[in-house]
Formats: structure tokens, sequence, C-alpha cells
């Protein structure tokens, strides 16, 4: 696509954003964009009831209305769905043509666990020098959860630190690549910028760990956006698909050692491109994965579960063997969107692209964190729209954040990761 028409097309996504937002009449009326708040009590179980339904910010449903719905729903002609599948919320869709096959509460708003990290991974990568080398604190040795086991005075580039943070789940690694791309405040707020970019609307980071916080989310739909996008690059699909990785010593401190991919799918399921988990008291078992067979990518994502009767994983391979089975050609129930910028200027394609880029602008112009090239104009679409939509999430965030909490854990699951 030629630059002016990629200009053209963020101005109309950023017009209907400010149309909305300025509530201009009633059929654009856009609902609140969720928010984080640390100042509330630490969730310890999920949702009462079942979590919140997402949608996009004039109120419509992402992906098509077929997917506005809290239950399940499956695509014509397809073959019957495998026995326990238990999760309340999931998705199965083909990654290359985005047809969304099957789901259940898709835009639920569940709490992501450590799947939050497949955010972390896609924002973070374009950003940093992988050969930068990162110092380790007291505060890395510190976080709460699994941590791969920083130690203040190491030094780890950060092409091992996306490693530590995949394979091993490290909320240590989360926190200290946060600290080298300007700090957890400015790597939330692009986390934030990242979901409004790829249409993720459900999704809300309050951590760049995953750890529980009032009000974070994502949703079966939105992890498949991301772990669709990070299959298909390249640097971030090397990165899922590592198997092991070697800390380095740190005299005095550790000898150093090797840490292992911990997807239950990889090396044991024909055709993984990559999985992550997740667990926390109030998110429970959390998995998003992606498979090739025959030249034919799906991505499954599910939320909410619990280990029994059917681990999670094993439910997602359930699901990767079932849509595999499908016919190539099947209509979807929906799709998985290319981006925030083709749902935006959905919700109003007249608007004028001009008055919408002045009126939207953040004060003093756009994140260094979210301008990452000049030649790409869709990170500048989503620091925009950031400042319009998101910009919520920030501050609650900031406020707060760092307020000391001690969690029940659950004596029966898991770390949290």
């Amino acid at each position: 696509m030629r630059r002016g028409a990629v200009r053209r097309l963020t101005g109309a996504a950023l017009a209907a954003v400010v149309v909305l937002l300025a509530g201009a009449g009633p059929a654009l009326a856009a609902p609140a964009r969720p928010t984080v708040d640390p100042t509330a009590p630490t969730p310890t179980a999920p949702y009462p009831g079942g979590p919140p339904q997402g949608s996009a910010p004039d109120g419509s449903t992402v992906g098509g209305e077929g997917l506005d719905t809290r239950g399940l729903v499956v695509a014509d002609g397809t073959p019957p769905l495998p026995d326990g599948v238990t999760a309340p919320g999931w998705l199965v869709a083909d990654a290359t043509s985005g047809e969304v096959l099957a789901a259940r509460d898709p835009h639920g708003r569940y709490y992501p666990a450590s799947t939050l990290k497949t955010l972390t991974l896609l924002t973070l990568m374009p950003r940093l020098d992988p050969a930068q080398v990162v110092d380790g604190t007291v505060e890395d040795e510190q976080m709460e959860g699994t941590r791969v086991g920083l130690v203040a005075g190491g030094r780890y580039p950060v092409s091992l630190l996306f490693q530590a943070l995949v394979l091993q789940s490290g909320n240590d690694a989360a926190n200290a690549l946060a600290r080298a791309a300007g700090g957890v405040d400015a790597t939330l707020a692009a986390m934030n910028a990242t979901a409004v970019e790829i249409g993720a609307f459900d999704t809300v980071a309050g951590t760049p760990s995953g750890l529980d916080v009032a009000g974070q989310s994502s949703s079966p739909y939105d992890l498949a956006l991301v772990f669709r996008r990070l299959v298909a690059d390249p640097a971030t699909a090397a990165v899922l698909g590592t198997p092991t990785a070697q800390m380095p010593p740190v005299e005095g401190r550790s000898p150093g050692y090797q840490i292992q991919n911990q997807d239950p799918l990889l090396g044991s399921y024909p055709g993984v491109l990559g999985g992550k988990t997740g667990f926390t008291d109030a998110a429970r078992h959390t998995f998003v994965a992606a498979a090739e067979r025959d030249g034919r990518r799906l991505v499954v994502s599910i939320m909410g579960s619990e280990n029994l009767p059917v681990r999670p994983a094993d439910q997602a391979r359930a699901l990767l063997d079932w849509g595999f089975a499908t016919d190539r050609a099947t209509d979807g129930v929906g799709r998985l969107v290319d981006s925030g910028a083709e749902v935006l200027a959905a919700a109003d394609p007249t608007a004028d692209p001009t008055t919408a880029a002045r009126s939207a602008a953040p004060p003093g112009g756009v994140s260094p964190l979210t301008a990452r090239h000049e030649e790409d104009d869709a990170p500048v679409l989503a620091g925009v729209v950031l400042a319009a939509l998101a910009g919520g999430v920030v501050v609650a965030t900031v406020v707060g954040r760092r307020r000391a909490v001690t969690r029940p854990r659950d004596p029966a699951g898991p770390p949290r990761r």
C-alpha cells in the first residue's frame, strides 16, 4: 500500500475515534474504554457470574456480529466439536485467512495471567535492541510469582530476557524488559497502544507480566489476534519456538543454568509454532498456541479454565485437531481483524481526517516508544488513538501501581505466572 493511502486510512480511523468519543449522535455513542484500577483490592478469584463482555469503541462486535455471544458459536458444515473442551472462554481460527471457526464467549474480558506476556513480547520486540544488556536489580529478584532467577548485578542481553519471558514466564524478566523500554508506565502505555493498533479492544494491560490487577483483561479473541501476529513475525516466532536457553553465571550469586520452554505442546504436537501458558488465582488457567499443518495455520486460545478434567493445553490440542479437520474453504462465524484501523474506520468512514488528527493528537506528540519507524504509520495511529481511547488506562495504572499486596495462593494450583 502506498504511504498516501496508509495516511488516508489512518486519518479516517482517527476521525472515527474523535467522532465516537465526542458523542456525535446516539447511533455512535461509545462505551467507556475499560481501565485498570490498582487502588482496588487485588482480584483473587474469577469474576462472579462471568467476566464483562468487550466491544469496539462504537459498541459493535469486533470481528463480526456472529461473535456477539456469551455462549458457543460454530461454523456451518464443520465436524462435531471434540469432547472435553470445558473452558468458559475459547476460540479457534485460521491464522492465515482470519476466519474464526468456533468460539465460546469470544469477547469475554477475562483475566489473562501470563498469556498477557504475548502482548509484552509483541510490543517490545520491535522497540528494543536485542544486543542491549540490562543489569539485574533487587526489584527483579523480589518480583512476585514465577521468576527465571535474575539477580542484582547480573547482566542480561535483551534477546535472552525475551526468551526468559516466554520460556519460563519470568515476571522478573518482564520487569527488566520494561525497565529497558523506559519503565513500567511507559511500557504499559505502549502495550495498550499496541492493543488498540491491532484491534484488541478487549485488552487492558495493567502489568507487563500479567499478574492480576483490577480491570486488567484480555479475551479469547484478542489473544488470538496477538498470537497470530507473533507467529507471522520470524523474530517473535523464533522466541516462541526456542526449546532451551542458557542463563549466564553471576559471580558469587549464581552458577548459570539452563531454562526450558514450558509450552506443553512444543515437541509433542506436530506442527506446533509456539504456545504460552498462564495461571493466577483470578485468571485460573489460560493458554494460547498456534500450529501449522500442510501449509495451513491455526491459532487457539483458552481462558478461565481448570486443569481438570482436561488440561487447557489438551483442550487446545483437541481444538487444533478439530480445526485441521475442517474444510479450508469453510466460512467462519466471524474473522480476526487485520488492524484497529480497520475497526475504527468502519465506525465512520466519512469523517474528516484533518480535523481528526488535530483533535486527537496527544499533547507533546507521539511517545518515542510508539513512533517505531518513520515509514510505519500504524504505530502513529496507535499512539494517537491511545490518547483518545486508552489514556485512562495509563493514568489509572500510574496511580498507586506500586502498592504492596499479599495475594493468597491457591494451594492446589501452580505458581502465578
